[in-house]
């Protein structure tokens, strides 16, 4: 494919409509009875004088355009968030003696939604214009931002001259942060129960010896340290923490299950696979904060597209994951549960916290089930389902007629059929979820936390 020509001229409206007139005013002329013979001579001079005009116009304008025309500086982010509003600025500089009317217009991804383009303005002599707009990420993945137009009229107006300047650049679109730092800031202010996470912070509990501290009522008597207490000549408890390096390893479904998408319905809500990617990276921000490890695998996907980030410590680690994991989409495959079963057995050898994030289906039993037992032979095992928001709805709309009553029991039936389908396939585990996907970062927390509280790994 050729690229697209960086200077494109056209005939302005204003000198098309001269134009027009001229032939206008000839015509007319003619139809008054005025002589062939002497219209036409006269016409020819005048379309030659409009076009040698419009010719030096151009030349001149070129010229100045080139010695003293204007140049673009683009401020971009690092990276960008899905469904993340983000202030774009150009800079449009002006170094020359000559004002310049233009129209700018920056040439985006079509992932992006924008707001603010284009922009007209009045380019001052020696002077720099800042200009800014609004952009958001549909999907997540490497975008580019191409160059930048500038559609700008010469000094006479007979011509539009549209330049295309810059460079293209490439983006990235993570998944949104907003989750993660919402997070960090309710649990800086302990109120993570606004979004469904309950606080475990107890004192006494977990194995690993955090600090010592003075006696309260309803301490365990087992914990008094009688050295520190005869030392301190008051009653000293040891308290404890959860346990800490241990890890969390993610077995992340990209197979055609998790292709199911409901922004179609217009409530604005992200795919089921941005879900389960967001609650991967949430659970992995509060594993690393607490001193866990956190890995991650895929399955499902093409041999090329395939992702694998071996459990590391640190929050580098999270950078480590959003960089791997940002571009991933789930494609039309069959999700082999159980290849990715063996093969995350044979590289993980240590007793690990491994989550699968799949969208379970009845059909997918005879798979699932003996994945699910080779990996608890190992490992503790918590599957994470993500069911559809549609059958709630279904079955919680008003029953007005005979139809509706017969759509609010179709779905009470299928959302039981499915409830016994999960209960089998994970052997009645009480650890495995079947989520709404909106629900699933907040219930994956709450159930890491109960597995260091109650010390299962």
């Amino acid at each position: 494919m050729k690229p697209a020509a960086r200077r494109v001229v056209v005939p302005s409206r204003a000198s098309i409509r001269v134009l027009a007139g001229l032939g206008l005013l000839v015509a007319l002329a003619l139809s008054l009875g005025a002589p062939l013979r002497v219209m036409a001579p006269l016409g020819v001079v005048a379309l030659a004088g409009l076009l040698a005009a419009a010719g030096v116009d151009l030349w001149r304008s070129l010229r100045l355009w080139s010695t003293a025309g204007l140049r673009v500086e683009r401020g971009l982010p690092a990276a960008f968030a899905i469904g993340a509003a983000t202030e774009l600025k150009l800079n449009l500089i002006n170094a020359g003696p000559l004002a310049w009317r233009v129209t700018v217009f920056d040439e985006l991804d079509p992932l992006f939604d924008f707001e603010g383009l284009p922009l007209t303005l009045v380019a001052a002599p020696h002077a720099r214009s800042p200009l800014r707009f609004r952009v958001t990420a549909r999907q997540r993945g490497v975008a580019q931002v191409g160059v930048t137009q500038l559609l700008w009229r010469t000094r006479a107006g007979f011509f539009e001259v549209r330049d295309r300047v810059g460079e293209a650049q490439g983006l990235r679109v993570y998944p949104n942060f907003a989750a993660l730092a919402r997070y960090a800031w309710l649990s800086g202010d302990r109120r993570l129960a606004q979004i469904g996470i309950k606080n475990y912070i107890q004192r006494g509990q977990g194995t690993d010896f955090r600090q010592l501290a003075e006696y309260r009522r309803g301490d365990p008597l087992r914990h008094l340290d009688v050295k520190a207490s005869l030392r301190h000549r008051k009653p000293v408890v040891r308290e404890f923490q959860d346990e800490r390096d241990q890890c969390v390893m993610f077995l992340l479904d990209c197979g055609r299950r998790m292709r199911a998408d409901e922004q179609s319905a217009g409530e604005g809500r992200s795919s089921h696979f941005d879900d389960a990617l967001d609650a991967l990276m949430l659970l992995a921000y509060v594993a690393l904060s607490e001193g866990d490890e956190v890995g991650a695998m895929t399955f499902g996907c093409e041999e090329g597209t395939r992702r694998d980030c071996a459990p590391r410590k640190g929050m580098g680690t999270l950078n480590a994951l959003m960089n791997k994991m940002h571009d991933l989409q789930p494609g039309g495959h069959h999700s082999d549960y159980l290849a990715a079963a063996e093969a995350l057995s044979h590289r993980l050898r240590r007793r690990s916290l491994v989550i699968v994030l799949t969208n379970f289906r009845d059909e997918d039993s005879p798979e699932l089930q003996p994945a699910l037992r080779l990996l608890r032979r190992r490992h503790l095992v918590l599957l994470a389902s993500l069911r559809e928001t549609a059958l709630g709805r279904m079955a919680a709309q008003p029953i007005g007629t005979d139809e509706d009553t017969v759509a609010v029991a179709s779905a009470h039936l299928l959302a039981q059929a499915r409830h016994d389908a999960f209960a089998r396939v994970v052997d009645h585990d009480r650890l495995s979820i079947d989520v709404e996907p909106q629900a699933l970062a907040s219930a994956l927390v709450n159930r890491y936390h109960e597995v260091k509280r109650a010390g299962l790994l």
